[in-house]
C-alpha cells in the first residue's frame, strides 16, 4: 500500500533560513569532512516531508555521523535517491521524498535542490532555493554557509534542479499479516 504526502516547501524553507548560518545539534557538521552541503539540503527535505527511508545503502535516513544513508550526505547518491535510478527505487521500495529533473519538467519552486558541478562534469555542491525572483534564484546552503545567497555569485559550470513533488510512505501490508499470523512481529 502507498501513500502520497505533500512535500512542505513552506517549511523546508523555514528550515534552511534558520539553520543556513548554523548547525542544528541534531546533526553531525560535516565541514571539513568532504562538505555539509548536502546533510544540509537533507534536512531541509527532512523539515518539508517528515520521513525518511532507513534501508541500508539504497535509503536515505540520518541516525548519527556514522549510522546514515549514502544518499543523505552524498550529492550524487542524494540525486540518484530523489530521482529514482531504478536500482535505487527497487532496493528501497519507494518510500521517502522523490523529485524530477526540473529543468525538463519546465518547474523550479522554492524548496527544490541546485546541484553544481565543474567543468568535467563532476557534481560537487548541494543548494536549496529559498527564494525565486526577477533579478536572480536565492539559495541557502552549508560548507560555506549561505543564506539567500544569489546563485548568479557561484562559479560552476553547469548544474541541474530537482523538482521534489512529495514523500511516498509504503507499506507493505501482506508481510505486515504475514508476521502477524505466524507470532513473528508486529510490523
Amino acid at each position: 500500500m502507498q501513500f502520497d504526502l505533500p512535500y512542505r516547501r513552506d517549511r523546508a524553507v523555514e528550515y534552511a533560513r534558520r539553520w543556513a548560518l548554523s548547525r542544528n545539534p541534531l546533526f553531525f557538521d560535516f565541514t571539513g569532512r568532504g562538505g555539509d552541503c548536502t546533510n544540509f539540503v537533507s534536512q531541509c527535505i527532512f523539515a518539508g516531508c517528515g520521513i525518511m527511508n532507513d534501508t541500508a545503502t539504497y535509503g536515505w535516513y540520518y541516525v548519527s555521523a556514522m549510522d546514515r544513508a549514502p544518499a543523505w550526505s552524498g550529492v550524487d547518491e542524494l540525486y540518484n535517491f530523489l530521482i529514482g535510478i531504478p536500482e535505487f527505487t527497487e532496493a528501497n521500495g519507494g518510500t521517502g521524498p522523490y523529485a524530477v529533473d526540473a529543468i525538463e519538467a519546465g518547474t523550479v519552486e522554492v524548496g527544490d535542490v541546485i546541484q553544481l558541478a565543474n567543468a568535467d562534469g563532476e557534481f560537487y555542491h548541494t543548494l536549496i532555493i529559498s527564494e525565486i525572483n526577477d533579478n536572480d534564484v536565492l539559495v541557502c546552503a552549508h560548507t560555506d554557509n549561505a543564506l539567500d545567497r544569489p546563485l548568479s555569485t557561484y562559479n560552476y559550470a553547469s548544474l541541474r534542479v530537482l523538482h521534489i513533488e512529495g514523500a511516498r510512505l509504503v507499506i507493505d501490508t501482506d508481510a505486515s499479516f504475514e508476521n502477524l499470523i505466524n507470532g513473528s512481529s508486529l510490523t
